[in-house]
């Protein structure tokens, strides 16, 4: 079974989606964290965004796998951990405009169609649902006000950045940025599908949107049992 998390940042995705993954011992997967990648990648070797033939030979050396540790999750390119390395600001920055490009998207997407054809998984991401598993069992998009979703980035970022290198009022405008990035861009802008079940974070506990999001895949799972047994 597959189930899709979808979302702009700062709705709780992947604290929600790895939860979520755990109470049904499904497999999680956090796609921006591959996307990530692929910047630090392009990155490290200094390659503009329009050499589109110096990214096609990254992507084509390109080797992301994750491992997991004693409950946490390391991402690794080759043999590199850039678990930490993938979430700075710099690589938050570019990431838009890199899975902007139809070369990045394309390569990934069979990244994570491969994942999703081996077991029970929890995806989430931008467009899982409406484009990387258009037949997704269940489907749901996150969704908060944006000064909410500021708050909780600015507190997330506190704990990872020296204090006082950013203030909240900048958190707010780089997800407003991020935002307009993500959904006006030309290949599988962020959208919630058609089919998927929307969920405001804004004034719920993690708990609360994961039991929500357990409910729905009761209900999902009843509907299945109930074909199965015609």
């Amino acid at each position: 079974m597959i189930i899709t998390i979808d979302g702009p940042s700062g709705t709780g995705k992947s604290t929600v989606a790895k939860k979520v993954a755990e109470n049904l011992e499904f497999a999680f997967f956090d796609t921006g964290a591959m996307y990530r990648a692929v910047t630090w990648c392009i990155r490290q070797k200094n390659i503009k965004l329009e050499d589109e033939k110096a990214i096609e030979i990254l992507l084509d050396q390109f080797v992301f796998h994750i491992q997991d540790n004693k409950g946490s999750k390391r991402y690794f390119v080759g043999e590199t951990d850039v678990t930490e390395d993938i979430r700075t600001r710099e690589i938050t920055g570019i990431v838009s405009a890199v899975s902007a490009l139809p070369i990045v998207r394309q390569k990934i997407w069979g990244i994570q169609r491969q994942f999703g054809e081996k077991m029970d998984a929890v995806f989430e991401g931008r467009d899982m649902g409406s484009t990387v598993f258009p037949h997704a069992d269940l489907k749901i998009f996150l969704n908060a006000r944006p000064e909410v979703r500021a708050e909780r980035r600015y507190k997330e970022f506190q704990g990872k950045v020296l204090p006082n290198t950013m203030k909240e009022e900048e958190v707010l405008r780089e997800i407003i940025a991020r935002d307009a990035a993500d959904s006006s861009r030309a290949l599988s802008p962020l959208k919630k599908a058609d089919t998927a079940i929307e969920i405001d974070t804004s004034d719920l506990t993690i708990e609360q949107v994961v039991g929500l999001i357990l409910t729905y895949y009761v209900q999902v799972k009843q509907k299945y049992d109930v074909l199965d047994h015609h």
